[in-house]
This record gives C-alpha cells, structure tokens and sequence, in this order.
C-alpha cells in the first residue's frame, strides 16, 4: 500500500486512508438512491423500476470505476459519482427530448447519453493537451483562495438546509432550517407539519448531537472524529425512531432486494446509445447542450479539486495543486464511463472535503470509497439507513472548517473582495460551484476593465468570462 500509494511521503497511514473513505463515502451514499430516482422519475417513466434499476447498477459501477481511476491514476483522496444538478439538468433535457421528438422516455434517455459521451470524450482531449489546466490557471489567485471557503458556505447550506428534509403523510416537504428553526414558535412548527413534526424534532436532535461529538472528539485530537460522530449520530437516530416514534428503522431490509438486476441494465442502458434518436434532437441543440454540461462540470470539477486540495495543504504558494492533469482525467474518464453504462455527468463530489478532514491525503482513500460504491451494488440496502440527519453533522463540521480559508483572502483588495464575497453568496444559493466561479470571473474581469488595469487580465480569463456571460444571458 505505502509503495502504491506513497502513504509515509504523504504522511499518512492505510487505517487513516480507509477511514476517510468510509467517511466520505457515508456523506455521499445519498446519490446511490437519489440519482435512479431523478433520472428515472422514481420508476413512473415508460421504463418503470427497470430503468431505475438500470440507473442504479450504472451509479454504482460508473462511481466506482472512477474512483478507481482517481486512486490509481492521481493518486487523489477525490471520489466521483453523478452530479447534482447535472443529474436533474439531464432529466430536463431527457423530457424535452421526449416531447420535441416523441420518442419514449427510456429512448430519449439513450439519446441524451451521446451528449454526454461527446462531453468526456472533450473533456479527455482537453486534459492530454493540458488546456483544463490552463483554465485553472486561468482562474486569478484571489479568486482561486476563495473557492474553498465558498464550497464551505455551500456545505453549510446542504447540511443545515436541503440534505434533511421530512414529508408528511401528504407529501409535503419541511427542511430544518427553514420550516423548523424558521418557525416563529414550536406551535406554529407543531401545526405547520403536522405529522412530520416528530420525525423533524428527531433529526434536528440527531444533527446536532452528531456535530458535537464530532467537535470535541476534534478538540481531543482523534482522528476519526468525523466518522464516530455520524455513527454515534445514526445510533441515536435509530434508537428515537424505535423508542419514541415507533418505527422500526431497519423495516427496510426485510424487503429489500439483495440481487442486481444486471438485465435491466443490459437491456436499458448498457452501450445502449441511440444514435438515430440524437440526431432528431437538431444540431444546434446538441452542441448548445453539449457545451452546456461541458462548461458547468468543467468549472464544478475544478472548484471542488481546488477548493479541497487547499483544505488538504496540497496546494503550493500560487494555488496550485500537483497532479491537477491526473486528477482531472480521472474525471473525464468518469464521465465516459457514465455515459457508456447510463448515468449523467460524473464528476467530483464536493463531500470529498469531509474524507480529506478525516485525514485521508492519497488514492487510498478514493479507493476505499469506490470499493463501497461497487460493494452497494449487492448491499445498497444497508447504505439506505443511514439517516440524512447523520450526514449533516459531518457536512456541517466540514463547511465550518473551510471557512478558515478566507485568512488568506487579501480583504484590502476590492479587486478580489468584490468577486469572491459574489462567490460566497452564490454558490449555497445557485447550488452550483461552476455558476459561482462563473460570476466571480465576470466580476473580476469588469472590474479590471472599468478601472484601467485591462492588461493585468489574461486572455483566458476574459474568454473564460466571456463565456459565462454567454451561457448566463445569451444561450436560451
């Protein structure tokens, strides 16, 4: 392991690395359900549960193999699985498809997948001939220091906001921080949920239990403070449900399904690209499209790669990280894998930062995360309790400590201020990285221009913003 790895010259340890992989893969188990299920609209598609079995299997597999790739290539604690976001762009286009051309849903699905072979196929060109680092380059420094804590305030919001949400027998959502602490009085929370209340109670207790044990285990120097805090959290949740609701928290696994349906995907999505469906989407729609997905996953990818190396001290006085190129083919690998078993976009997950606070520095981490990612495809069931509210804890603690970052933003200096405060703000509220780093390189780059310092400008960098400027107000 030390020799693959190089676990001493990173200073690390085989049970540090499995930990944060345990750790990160806990934070991001979410997205083996949650993907099926925007992609595959729960089952209620022409395709049934068998597309959403198929979307399943190819989570699982894609997600793996990509980190396998990130581990072995890069040598990077990143792990990789299907965007947010992307993920729901993609189930848009999917049903726009569907109603431009009138083909079925499961054959608009294969159609769309071209769109994002064609994506990683560039994205590969683009890493070999080192153009995507030199759009990371491209990014100022100021803007650059600002990413990490900006993912920080975005892991803020899916912890404390969207990652816990409860429904009540009406299928009425309620989120912790906006229905429960923004209730004027428990009353008035009471009222509003009716029987959701107690569940929301429950997970508000487990969240906040989970992210102080998390805290003090920290304060005590244990490095795997993050993982026994969600586990300590998940038991607490389990045991509330039980005792006090009533439930029965593994009532699950009795029904469960323990064997993969390893036809539906061959049947569904496996190379099962629809050629002659893609070429009823039109031209002009495929490659607006196509440079779309490119442009949102291209800026999501290297603000989660910047923004976490720099959380990690992996980065060196200019901001950049070594092996940058490796860590960013694994991406693209990623991305053609998807598209080739039948899933959207993979890309890097931003909940790597939560494995890279447990300590994990290597591809050992990585490894240990995709490991579980391809085990789920025979245990998926078991990752499904893990309560959300468990999760949040770690997400939280996480976003608090890359708020640190912002020390070394020059905050004299309105040239950097003006766009990263722009990128704090918007990236919790857009929930995309790629669109903040998008608003702060138009910023900056106005900024410059309107007070004569046009030349301190690079040329990538203004058609980097004038990009962005195109994608934001131009391409409808």
């Amino acid at each position: 392991m030390d020799k693959i790895f190089k676990l001493t010259e990173n200073g690390t340890s085989v049970k540090t690395e499995v930990i944060a992989g345990l750790t990160t893969f806990m934070t991001m188990a979410y997205i083996i359900a949650l993907n099926p299920n925007i992609l595959a609209n729960y089952g209620f598609t022409d395709g049934g549960m068998n597309l959403w079995n198929a979307v399943f299997l190819a989570t699982c597999i894609a997600s793996g193999i990509a980190m396998m790739c990130m581990a072995f290539i890069a040598n990077k604690p990143f792990c990789l699985a299907p965007g947010m976001g992307l993920n729901s762009f993609f189930a848009v286009v999917v049903g726009n498809v569907a109603a431009i051309t009138g083909m079925t849903y499961v054959a608009s699905f294969q159609s769309a997948l071209i769109i994002i072979l064609v994506e990683g196929i560039v994205f590969v060109i683009l890493t070999l001939c080192n153009i995507r680092e030199k759009i990371v380059d491209a990014i100022p420094l100021g803007v650059r220091l600002g990413i990490a804590p900006a993912i920080g305030m975005m892991l803020l919001n899916i912890g404390l906001g969207s990652n816990v949400y409860i429904a009540d027998s009406e299928q009425n959502q309620f989120f912790v921080m906006k229905d429960f602490f923004g209730s004027l009085t428990a009353t008035h929370a009471s009222e509003m949920m009716t029987d959701a209340y107690p569940v929301m109670v429950l997970s508000v207790i487990t969240m906040f239990i989970g992210l102080f044990i998390i805290v003090v285990l920290a304060k005590q120097g244990v490095k795997a403070n993050v993982i026994i805090g969600m586990l300590v959290a998940s038991i607490i949740y389990w045991i509330g449900d039980a005792v006090f609701l009533g439930g029965s928290p593994f009532a699950s696994l009795a029904t469960a399904s323990w064997v993969p349906a390893f036809s539906d995907l061959t049947d569904l999505t496996l190379f099962k690209l629809n050629f002659s469906g893609f070429l009823q989407i039109g031209w002009f729609t495929a490659i607006t499209l196509i440079i779309t997905f490119c442009m949102i996953d291209m800026f999501d990818t290297i603000g989660t790669l910047v923004g976490t190396a720099s959380r990690a001290g992996m980065v060196d006085d200019k901001g950049k990280m070594p092996g940058m190129k490796q860590a960013l083919l694994a991406d693209s690998i990623g991305t053609v894998t998807g598209s080739l078993t039948g899933t959207s976009t993979v890309t890097t997950f931003v909940e790597s930062a939560s494995g890279v606070e447990a300590g994990g520095r290597t591809g050992l981490t990585a490894f240990t995360c995709g490991v579980m990612f391809l085990l789920c495809i025979f245990i998926a069931p078991l990752a499904a309790v893990i309560p959300a509210a468990a999760t949040s804890s770690a997400l939280i603690y996480v976003g608090v400590l890359m708020l640190s970052g912002l020390e070394k933003v020059d905050w004299g200096d309105l040239d950097v201020v003006v766009p990263v405060t722009l990128m704090l703000i918007a990236m919790p509220i857009s929930g995309s990285i790629g669109h903040a780093i998008g608003i702060a390189m138009i910023a900056y780059t106005v900024i410059k221009v309107c007070s004569a310092q046009a030349r301190e400008v690079s040329a990538l960098t203004y058609v980097i913003a004038g990009l962005f400027l195109i994608k934001f107000f131009l391409v409808v």
